[in-house]
């Protein structure tokens, strides 16, 4: 059976993110997802241990950090380095790619951080509109 790639580049295709057979798609989910998001930004700021980036992520749970984790270091985002001490040491810290995603996603975190005040005003204003609350 042929993967995505193979057959969106059997066809000479670019990849399309827009193309339900595009693999880049999935990557797209790995990054703009909830948690996907959050960790790359969070791994921004250096190295951290699992449950260092768990505290960092606040809200996520163990399985879905741990999901997300592989998710990432998959795609090539994220590197996990496992220390052979007793207990295991296990660190995570972005790619040269994980950086690049990370710097982006950081510039659209800003702006939304930045225009909450007309995001909130926007949800008022919809909620009063329709008899919400």
């Amino acid at each position: 059976m042929e993967t995505s790639q193979e057959l969106t580049q059997a066809r000479g295709l670019p990849y399309d993110v827009f193309a339900k057979v595009c693999p880049s798609r999935g990557t797209l989910e790995h990054v703009t997802g909830r948690w996907g998001g959050l960790t790359l930004c969070a791994l921004r700021e250096g190295s951290l241990r699992f449950n260092a980036l768990r505290r960092r992520v606040d809200g996520v749970s163990e399985k879905m950090l741990s999901q997300t984790l592989h998710a990432l270091e998959r795609d090539g985002l994220v590197h996990r380095e496992a220390q052979p001490t007793n207990p295991p040491r296990v660190d995570y810290e972005l790619t040269p790619l994980g950086h690049e995603v990370a710097e982006r996603l950081m510039s659209l975190v800003h702006l939304v951080e930045g225009r909450m005040d007309e995001v909130l005003a926007a949800r008022e204003r919809y909620d009063t509109a329709r008899g919400a609350r």
